[in-house]
């Protein structure tokens, strides 16, 4: 049973995520070429360093300590996944927020972990109160 919590600044550090799988397999990626957006074959394997696991977790506890979002699934006390949203609007009519981050484990995608994750920062974009 997948259990979905607010991430305190406290809790993360790089045992967090120990049981959390990055991997991603990536064959095709947009790119701009004469002006145009268009999806090409661009073959890679992305994973994160440990200096890379680092400056996500320095991240996050900035987001939470500036009154932003981080949000997560957990199996067990396991972290499968999570998401990220920067608290300052943005934008022309200052009517955005950041979605800065959401990630799920390798071994837990295509479960609706994501989308549960995504719902959740885009309720907590229209009402932060409704977390707390």
């Amino acid at each position: 049973m997948i259990e979905y919590r607010n991430v305190q600044a406290g809790e993360l550090n790089r045992e967090l995520f120990g049981g959390f799988i990055r991997r991603q397999v990536v064959t095709k990626c947009w790119r701009r070429e004469k002006n145009e957006w268009c999806i090409k074959d661009d073959p890679f394997i992305d994973d994160w360093s440990e200096e890379d696991y680092k400056t996500l977790i320095s991240c996050l506890r900035n987001t939470i300590a500036a009154g932003g979002f981080v949000y997560a699934a957990f199996d067990n006390t396991a972290l499968k996944g999570f998401v990220s949203v920067e608290p300052d609007l943005f934008g022309g009519s200052q009517c955005y927020l950041d979605l800065s981050s959401i990630h799920i484990s390798e071994d837990m995608r295509n479960k609706g972990i994501g989308t549960v994750l995504f719902l959740a920062a885009k309720e907590w974009a229209r009402d932060p109160m409704s977390f707390s």
